[in-house]
């Protein structure tokens, strides 16, 4: 799986050293879906004393087939990605995670891990697999002192869709036009919020939309 994000990674890093001196940043890049590639996470992070909060947001799309048409390449990409990903690097942390006073987890799923829509059959069984887990991941991390919370977003203005349409600007670009959208900053923020309760606290499930995204309920 591809690496996509180590450059925009560093320019973070950069920002919160330069607006927040004392912070100490490490940039790791990995695949989640290569074992070794997470045990070699896990290594890197097991020197810097325990894990607080990890926060699983890699994933994706390929895609909008419909069932019949369905590339059967792009629907294990998809499940590798957003299920085995996010079960891999977790129990790969999770003795880091046991280190703190209040560990917790977050998996970034999505609306489409609630509800099921045209051409996105792949994606849809992706994430409904990965609320599954979640939702097991809750009940079991309860005896461990784990805390674990669901975010789904809805409609988000980022590279998502041209990942999703192997790099077609066009139609990537239709997905938000003339509509309103989230912003990346929108779901940091609800991260930031979720992560910030006290420790008696299990934020379970939250799910945000822009207000003009209809979802069937």
């Amino acid at each position: 799986m591809q690496k996509r994000r180590e450059e925009k990674l560093r320019q973070v890093a950069s920002r919160i050293a330069a607006e927040t001196p004392d912070a100490t940043t490490h940039v790791i890049t990995l695949d989640v879906t290569d074992p070794g590639s997470v045990d070699a996470l896990a290594t890197r992070v097991a020197g810097l004393g325990g894990v607080d909060l990890l926060v699983n947001n890699a994933g994706g799309a390929r895609g909008l087939d419909s069932v019949l048409d369905a590339d059967i390449g792009d629907w294990r990409w998809m499940y590798e990605a957003n299920v085995i990903g996010t079960l891999q690097v977790t129990r790969a942390l999770f003795s880091e995670l046991k280190k703190t006073a209040a560990p917790q987890v977050i998996n970034i799923v999505s609306v489409a891990g609630r509800w099921g829509y045209r051409g996105g059959a792949g994606y849809n069984a992706a994430k409904f697999g990965e609320t599954a887990l979640t939702d097991v991941m809750r009940i079991e991390f309860a005896d461990e002192g784990v805390r674990v919370c669901q975010i789904d977003p809805g409609r988000v203005a980022t590279d998502f869709s041209l990942n999703r349409f192997k790099g077609d600007a066009g139609r990537a670009g239709a997905v938000y036009a003339d509509v309103l959208n989230l912003q990346a900053g929108d779901i940091a923020e609800t991260v930031r919020w979720v992560a910030d309760r006290p420790a008696h606290m299990d934020v379970d499930t939250v799910m945000i939309r822009p207000v003009d995204q209809n979802l069937r309920i």
